[in-house]
This record gives structure tokens, C-alpha cells and sequence, in this order.
């Protein structure tokens, strides 16, 4: 039972034998106590005043007496009208952090036969290009957010679903075949989404120059320009020819499949690559081209059942009008699917695939509206977790130089992205002398820990719900709310441990030579029976170490990553500030020594699980 625990259980007591009143659990209420008063923990009164008849402060005076009276942990009090600060004791605290120490995966929570199945789909690229930003921030957030629902005890299912087909996939396509001289990614030494990317870029230069050239010869018809410029966008022959290969792909042309197979293959070894780099996976992916006709055997089915309607001229509709909303397509005159027939199919072959619970779709918030209406749609379809889907909703991310249009080649590449980080890691660390000691291999590795964490943890530090500007230079900073910062500390930490155990080693080697003359080493007792007095910044680095299965629990609820990262920029804050002022090593004393040891090593290993959280590595030295 941690200190909150065991103060709330025995406030409940106090006021129980006090006023004979039994108070529920929302009116025990604990707070951390504010800095300007004595005390750890404030326990607020004013609920039991009107029962205890007595003014605020002489409740507080005899719920504060009680407990000092029947309650260990607690030293003393102090009252500040209807506050109650309490002190908590060193003995308490030394508890606390043993029971710490003993907790290997302390804050988190293993999953069992009985857990819920919680399935997060993120990624959601199109075949067309590489990926870009934007993507960088949905990967990180919904691997981020599947660690975290995982640590809450949850099983977990990470998916992705793949946009594979379409008009954009057959620009490219068609662009490969007219300008790409049967170049592939072996011939070319590109990457393949970068290869297909650049000929998605290639149809839309053409495209506008066929644009142009109709626009100028309508207009000297004397069309006026907006009726000219739609024309010419509806005439171009580029966009005709990728319609009619588009038909064909629907038609199952044997030509058409297999250079859409090629090209495709090419792009999945890419986007594989950027997967690995970016250190995210999945454990089913599916398909748009698989799941798009399911889709439309699910509308039919729900038609069928007068959950739908058809329209005059055959194109189906829901009528959302009794939920606040409007009609929604479902259904193309021509029998064609819709992007929200698609995301039927593929709940359709997700629920045959999986038990799920929960279903959340990581997708920015533009897709508001689509995802309220997926909800309603499911529910009325029969998927027991439709009505609840969680949409992780996500703002827009930005470089400072502006917004990226993919169609232009103005995107930033995630690729290029991720090797700045890492290349700007280690010019970074080479500045500051940080590499001075290591072989070229370890500065390799430890500038792509560090870039990478400093990418993730600027990402992830913020509300997912804002948009955000993300710029490499402030994120790669020893200083600060960044990755580095934390990455430093914990590598720091490491090398006070190291050092300690080469120190044990040596006062063995010694001990065997000249036995000690007071027996058993002060680094084999338990923190229990130590009698060592405790620092205000000692106590606050265990009370802050004690608040992260809170942390944890509320990330789960939240759909949270940002409440990890801060935790873990507010806990290496308070350990640094203790670092500051207190010595490890150093210390004479040999049991506040052990104590500050054992403070370290939980420091350390809060922070390696709550970067794990985010994605982020930490390394061992920096």
C-alpha cells in the first residue's frame, strides 16, 4: 500500500471514530501539500465539517491529532484553515522507496487471460509516396499510445491500414510508365516509396502543364477562365488516361495488377525501412484493396435490413438526420465505394479477425466528422465497439518554414527528417565534447539514440489535441524540456551506478584481504532498519517517483502520451535539482550513501520505463 493509500485509509478511520461518519472515497481527499506550507500531503476538511460540527480548522486540528495519535506515518501536522498539511515521517518514506526498489515494473501492469482487447490503428499511408511530417507524428503517437494502453494491463493489437489503390495510386502508375524508362529502385539507388513518390510529383508537373496549355485555348474560345480551368482540369488527357486505368484495376486488367503489384512492392520495402528506423511496427496490416468490396457487401447487408436507403439513381445513402446530422453516401450511383464503405470493410475484417473491446483510430482531426459517423454507422451495423470508438484526434504538425503539399514535392520526407535529427545529434555531441572517449561505432550509436529521441520526445510532449510547430534545433538540446535533457540524466545516473560497483569490487578485494571490523557492509541492509534522516529534496524525489502508476493509469485514460513525457521532464528535474545539492558517492555517511544509491537506481529505471512509453531509448552513456 503506497502513503496515500495508508493516509486516506486512516483519515477514514479518524473520521469514522471521531463523528461517527463513514466517508466515501471521493471525500478523502489527499493532495500533494503547495510549497509555501509545511508538510507532503494536505488532506482537505471541509467535507466532514458540517457532520463534525465544528469550524474547519478545529476538525482539521483533531483529524490531525488522531492520526499522529494511530497513524505512523504520520510525524506531525500543521493546519491552514480547513487544510490539514501533513508531515510524513522518514521511516514511511524509506518504506516507500524499498518497496520501489522491489517493484521491477513498478507503475505498469501486466495483461491476463481476463484483460481487455484494445486495437490501435496508426499509419495509414498511401502507396503513392513516401512518408512524410505528418505521418512521423501519427506513427509516434499511436505506437506511443499502444505501449501505454499495454502498460495499463490491456492486450493490444497495433494495425495499420494501407491506401493501395485509387486515382493517386494510378497517377503514379501511369506517370512510371510515360517518363520512368523502366527505372527501379536498384537502378535508381533510391528507396522505392521515394522512387514512386517522385513519379506522383512527375504526373501532377505534367498534368499542370496540360492544364495550362487547354486553359489558354479555351479561353481564346472565349470561355471565361473559372469555366476554362474546370474544363481543362476534366480534359487533360493525363487525368482521362489515369481514369481508364483506374477502370481497368477495378476490372482486374492482368497488365494493370501486376505493374500495380510492382510498384507497390517496391513502396512496402521502403516504408519497411522507415518503420525500422522510426522504431515502430505493427501486428497486422491490412489493405484497402482488400477491404473495399467488403465493404460494400456490408452496405448491401445493412440495406437489405432498412438500415440504409437507396436513392433514385441507385446510390445509397444513411439518413443520420435523427442523430443531428445530415445523409452520408455510403454507395456511388455506379455501385463505387466511398472512403466510409471502406472503413466498414475493414471494421468488418478486423471484428472476424479479433475479439476486439476497444477499437481506436489514430488519424488527425480533420477526419472528425468521418469518424462520428463511422461510430453511428457500426453501432447500427452491429459491432459491439462501434458506438464507443475512440477517435485519437491530432493537430497538424509544421517545420517553420510552412506547410508541405506532396503533389508539389514540398513534403518533408520522414527519411530526411529522421537522418537530420541524427546527423545534428552528433554534431551536437562532437561540440560539446561529449564523444571525446568513445570509438566511432558508439558515437554512431548513440547520435542516432539521441536524435531520435529528441524527434520523439518534441513530438510527444505535446497535447496531441494542438496543432504544433516542430523544430529540429530546439529539440536537440542538453538543456530544457527536450529528450536529450532526460536521455543525459539517465545516462549520468548509469555511470553513478557503474562507478559505485567498481567501488564495491574494490572494498571486496580489500575485504578479503583485511576483514572489516563491523561486519556485514552497509550495502547489504535493507532500507527498513536504516536510521538515516532524509533531505526535503530527498523526500520530494520519492514523492515524485511515487506519483507514476498515477501517471501511467491517467495516460491510459486520457489517451495520453504528452503526460509521460512531462512526467519524465518533471522527474529528471527534481532528481538534477538533488544532484545539485547533495553528494552520492561522495556522501561519509555509509547509510544516507546507500540511501542516495537506491534513490538513483529508481530515478533511473522510472525514467528508462517512461521513455519506453514514448518510444524513446536511453543510453547507458552519453
Amino acid at each position: 500500500m503506497n502513503i496515500e493509500s495508508l493516509i486516506s485509509k486512516a483519515a477514514g478511520e479518524a473520521v469514522k471514530a471521531l463523528y461517527g461518519m463513514e466517508p466515501t472515497e471521493k471525500m478523502l481527499q489527499l493532495q500533494k501539500t503547495r510549497s509555501e506550507f509545511e508538510g507532503n500531503l494536505t488532506l482537505v476538511v471541509f467535507p466532514f465539517v458540517k457532520t463534525a460540527k465544528k469550524s474547519p480548522e478545529q476538525t482539521a486540528q483533531e483529524i490531525g491529532d488522531y492520526l499522529t495519535a494511530h497513524c505512523p506515518a504520520v510525524e506531525k501536522f500543521n493546519v491552514v484553515k480547513g487544510f490539514l498539511n501533513l508531515s510524513i515521517g522518514d521511516g514511511a518514506w524509506l518504506q516507500l522507496l524499498e518497496a520501489i526498489d522491489g517493484d521491477e515494473h513498478f507503475g505498469t501492469k501486466s495483461a491476463d487471460e481476463g484483460s481487455p482487447l484494445v486495437m490501435i490503428e496508426y499509419s495509414s499511408p498511401n502507396t503513392n509516396k513516401p512518408l512524410h511530417l505528418g505521418h512521423v507524428r501519427n506513427n509516434l503517437l499511436g505506437w506511443s499510445l499502444a505501449q501505454i494502453m499495454a502498460a495499463n494491463g490491456n492486450k493490444v493489437v497495433k494495425t495499420n491500414i494501407v491506401n493501395d489503390r485509387g486515382i493517386h495510386i494510378c497517377k503514379s502508375m501511369l506517370a512510371w510508365l510515360k517518363y520512368g524508362n523502366g527505372e527501379t529502385p536498384e537502378s535508381s539507388g533510391k528507396k522505392g516509396d521515394h522512387l514512386i513518390g517522385d513519379y506522383y510529383v512527375a504526373f501532377d508537373k505534367h498534368y499542370r502543364e496540360e492544364v495550362k496549355q487547354l486553359m489558354a485555348q479555351y479561353t481564346a474560345e472565349g470561355m471565361d477562365a473559372e469555366a476554362a480551368e474546370k474544363k481543362a482540369k476534366d480534359e487533360a488527357p493525363l487525368i482521362k488516361e489515369a481514369h481508364e486505368m483506374l477502370v481497368k484495376w477495378e476490372q482486374g486488367d492482368p497488365e494493370v495488377r501486376a505493374l500495380w503489384e510492382k510498384m507497390n512492392s517496391w513502396v512496402y520495402a521502403g516504408f519497411d525501412e522507415t518503420y525500422k528506423k522510426m522504431g515502430v511496427s505493427f501486428d497486422k496490416i491490412y489493405y484497402e484493396s482488400k477491404t473495399y468490396l467488403k465493404g460494400k457487401a456490408k452496405v448491401e447487408e445493412g440495406l437489405a435490413k432498412g438500415l440504409f436507403e437507396r436513392h433514385a439513381d441507385g446510390s445509397v445513402w444513411a439518413d443520420l438526420t435523427n442523430e443531428g446530422l445530415d445523409q452520408k453516401l455510403l454507395l456511388r450511383s455506379d455501385g463505387t465505394s466511398v472512403y466510409m464503405t471502406q472503413d466498414i470493410g475493414t471494421a468488418e475484417m478486423r471484428f472476424q479477425d479479433y475479439p476486439i473491446d476497444k477499437m481506436i483510430y489514430v488519424v488527425g482531426n480533420e477526419q472528425n466528422y468521418h469518424f462520428q459517423v463511422l461510430s453511428i454507422l457500426l453501432d447500427r451495423l452491429g459491432f459491439k465497439w462501434g458506438k464507443e470508438l475512440v477517435h485519437f484526434s491530432y493537430g497538424m504538425v509544421e517545420l517553420p518554414n510552412g506547410k508541405m503539399k506532396s503533389r508539389e514535392g514540398t513534403v518533408v520526407d520522414a527519411d530526411d527528417l529522421m537522418q537530420l535529427m541524427v546527423d545534428d545529434a552528433y554534431q551536437t555531441s562532437m561540440e560539446l565534447g561529449k564523444f571525446d572517449d568513445m570509438l566511432e561505432d558508439e558515437r554512431h550509436e548513440i547520435a542516432r539514440i539521441v536524435g531520435m529521441g529528441a524527434l520523439k520526445y518534441f513530438i510527444l510532449k505535446v497535447d496531441a489535441r494542438k496543432n504544433m510547430l516542430f523544430n529540429p534545433e530546439e529539440s536537440i538540446d542538453f538543456n530544457g524540456n527536450t529528450g536529450p535533457f532526460i536521455q543525459y540524466t539517465y545516462a549520468r545516473i548509469r555511470s553513478i551506478l557503474r562507478k559505485s560497483e567498481e567501488l564495491r569490487m574494490k572494498s571486496e578485494e580489500f575485504a578479503t584481504a583485511m576483514p572489516s571490523p563491523d561486519g556485514t557492509a552497509a550495502a547489504d541492509s535493507s532500507l527498513s532498519t536504516l536510521h538515516s534522516s532524509l533531505s526535503v529534496k530527498e523526500v520530494e524525489l520519492i514523492q515524485k517517483m511515487n506519483e507514476y502508476p498515477a501517471v501511467v493509469e491517467q495516460a491510459g485514460k486520457d489517451y495520453s502520451p504528452s503526460g509521460i513525457a512531462n512526467y519524465c521532464y518533471e522527474l529528471t528535474k527534481v532528481f538534477n535539482q538533488f544532484y545539485h545539492d547533495f553528494s552520492i558517492l561522495g556522501e561519509p555517511d555509509a547509510a544516507k550513501r546507500q540511501v542516495r544509491l537506491v534513490l538513483v537506481k529508481n530515478v533511473a529505471k522510472i525514467i528508462k520505463s517512461g521513455m519506453a512509453l514514448l518510444g524513446i531509448e536511453v543510453p547507458e552513456r552519453m
